[in-house]
This record gives structure tokens, C-alpha cells and sequence, in this order.
């Protein structure tokens, strides 16, 4: 009788050990899954399968709408919900500054050198302890010659009163504050409140001229011959280019700056998932990867973004080198200014977009 008791005891035990493992623990849950938030229509899906399929990690990907939402989520405990985000380089300096990020360990990274040489250790993360480059997007002009009333050489001429309703905008202060800043003669980056505000002033004199703010279709009224006018990403002038032909619009050749925006990947402070943020990072950069990534944007989204991944670059045909969004004029190319982190700053813009927005 008592050796009776004793198995079922065990079997007892044996059965609780079964159900914990069944349930799965607080280990089995972190080591198999990777959680992501970033730009819709940004990445392929193969590149997310396939790297399910070579780890057997499970990726969950949520969308953002604007890079505000992506720093506001990292700076609001972002690390509990997921292990990568993707702001922009504006706002590295302030989230490694505030303590909201974790740092990479590059050991991880064996594929860290297909990366060009600018893109890293840069002067915002010198080590490159906390940010890995995606894919970068520079804002043009893009008009549509038969359609627009005037030709566009500077931003200052999109405030021409022949211009109402004709233009379809990305969206977002650190996008359009530049825009009327180097309108205005100042610098993309002023931390100066008045300067800030005639830029305002700026803004909302464009407004008239807005027919829509989108920074995830931007490039549809465009297309459609809602607007004759588009202040869009790369990536979204290539799709243009794509249902319009190369020939139907023109990338302004302005005397302005413009601007190059990288998107970056980071890992938040408190991440659950830390090591399969970097093995998704490392996998991410291979250039046969990146390549396939490059070459699905085109052909899925034509879409053509400028690549800081050298090795999978040399990997592109002529498709993409000289796709008409990225093969444009040295002169626009070369006049470019980034983002740079605004510090206190900020607190000024989202006054004063606020403003723009709710009126």
C-alpha cells in the first residue's frame, strides 16, 4: 500500500512538471519570440519567415504611423511590449541620453561590416552600442509637369496660391518643420523658439495648398491625379514612378537642401527578448537578405530605398541603381541635411505642431 502511494505521488509530481512545462514558463515564452515595431509596407515577408524558419523564433510586427509614435513608445516602458522599434536617427541622441535604450552587443552581429563605412559608428552612437541602420529615405519634391501650374525649384514656390489643394505630404514636425526652416534660411535643426515659430508661420501658409497629410500613401493622390505636387519619400516616388512611367513626373532639382532620413533599428531598455533582437539584426544584414529585401520592395511595392548595406547593394542589378527615385541629380543628392535630435527643443515643435494640426 505504501509503495502504491508512492508511485502515485510521483506520477503526481511527474504530472504538475507536465502541466508547468505544457503552459510554458516564463523562459520558453522570452527565448521564442520577437516582437517588432516599425513602417508598414517596409520589409518583406520572406525576410521575416526566413528568419523564423532559420531560428524558429516567432515575429510579431506592429505598424507605427509616425516616428513620434515610435520614440513615444520606447520612452513609455516600450521594452514591454517589444524588443525591436524603429524611430529615426532624430531622436537616437535623446533616448540613449534618457537611459531608454539597451546596448547591442556587435559580438552578435558577424554581419555588422556589410554596413558602409558612414553608417557606422556615427557621431550620435560613436560605438555603435545602440542603433543599426535599416533602410534610408530622402524627402523629395516630386511634381507632375503636365499637371502642376508652375515649376518647382525651391520649397518656397510650393506656397503659390496656384498650388491649392495640389499636394500630397508625408506627414510629421521633424518632416515638415525642416522643410519651412530652410525656406525661412535657418538651420533644419534650429532649437531657436523664434525661429521655430516663423516656420509655423510658414507651415501654415502651405496649409492651404495641403490636399492630404499621409506619410504611409502619400504617393496615392498623385497617382490617382489628386495632386500635382508630392513631398514623399524615396520610396514612395519610386512607386509613383512605377504606375506612372519614368516619364510622367519630375524630382525638383532644388536650390533648397533636402532632407535624408535613416530609419533605425534599437532595442528598448527592459526588452524581454534582447538575444533574439540581435540575432534578428544580424540576419537582417546579411547581404544575400538584404538584397532579397531590396529586390521585394521593387518589385511588390516599387518601391527603390537608398541602402546602407554596401555588400547587398553590389549584389543589385541596374533595376535598382537606376531606378528614377534613387538615380537622381548629384545636385539634389549630394545638398542633403539629416535629422538631428533637437533636445529640449522638442517640447517647442509639439506646441506648435499641435497647433498646426488642430486648426
Amino acid at each position: 500500500m505504501k509503495h502504491l502511494k508512492k508511485v502515485i505521488a510521483i506520477a503526481a509530481c511527474m504530472l504538475m512538471v507536465f502541466a508547468f512545462s505544457a503552459c510554458g514558463g516564463s523562459d520558453s515564452e522570452s527565448t521564442g519570440e520577437l516582437n517588432i515595431y516599425m513602417w508598414s509596407d517596409y520589409m518583406s515577408p520572406d525576410l521575416i519567415s526566413g528568419f523564423e524558419e532559420e531560428t524558429g523564433i516567432t515575429v510579431n510586427v506592429s505598424y507605427m504611423s509616425t516616428s513620434e509614435e515610435a520614440a513615444a513608445k520606447i520612452t513609455s516602458g516600450g521594452g514591454d511590449e517589444y524588443d525591436l522599434v524603429m524611430p529615426c536617427d532624430a531622436d537616437i541622441t535623446s533616448l540613449i541620453e534618457g537611459g531608454y535604450l539597451e546596448e547591442i552587443d556587435l559580438d552578435n552581429l558577424t554581419n555588422f561590416d556589410n554596413l558602409g563605412d558612414a553608417y557606422k559608428y556615427r557621431e550620435f552612437d560613436p560605438e555603435n552600442k545602440y542603433a543599426i541602420p535599416y533602410l534610408m529615405n530622402y524627402v523629395y519634391v516630386v511634381y507632375n509637369p503636365d499637371t502642376c501650374p508652375i515649376e518647382i525649384t525651391c520649397y518656397e514656390d510650393l506656397l503659390d496660391p496656384q498650388l491649392e489643394g495640389q499636394i500630397t505630404s508625408v506627414t510629421g514636425q521633424r518632416n515638415l518643420f525642416p522643410i519651412a526652416l530652410v525656406a525661412l534660411g535657418y538651420d533644419p535643426n534650429s532649437t531657436d523658439e523664434d525661429e521655430i515659430g516663423e516656420a509655423y508661420e510658414w507651415l501654415q501658409e502651405l496649409m492651404p495648398n495641403i490636399a492630404a497629410l499621409d506619410s504611409d500613401s502619400a504617393e496615392t493622390l498623385l497617382i490617382n491625379g489628386g495632386a500635382s505636387v508630392g513631398i514623399m519619400f524615396d520610396g514612395q516616388a519610386a512607386r509613383a514612378f512605377a504606375e506612372m512611367g519614368d516619364d510622367a513626373l519630375v524630382v525638383a532639382e532644388l536650390t533648397d537642401a533636402v532632407q535624408l532620413g535613416v530609419d533605425e533599428f534599437v532595442i528598448p531598455a527592459g526588452a524581454k527578448n534582447k538575444e533574439n533582437a540581435e540575432a534578428f539584426l544580424n540576419y537582417m544584414l546579411d547581404a544575400q537578405v538584404m538584397a532579397d529585401n531590396l529586390q521585394w520592395c521593387m518589385d511588390e511595392l516599387g518601391s527603390a530605398y537608398t541602402c546602407p548595406n554596401e555588400a547587398a547593394v553590389e549584389l543589385m542589378d541596374d533595376d535598382y541603381r537606376l531606378a528614377p527615385a534613387l538615380d537622381i541629380p548629384t545636385s539634389v543628392k549630394e545638398n542633403y541635411f539629416l535629422q538631428l535630435d533637437v533636445g529640449d527643443a522638442a517640447t517647442i515643435y509639439d506646441n506648435y505642431w499641435t497647433k498646426l494640426m488642430s486648426e
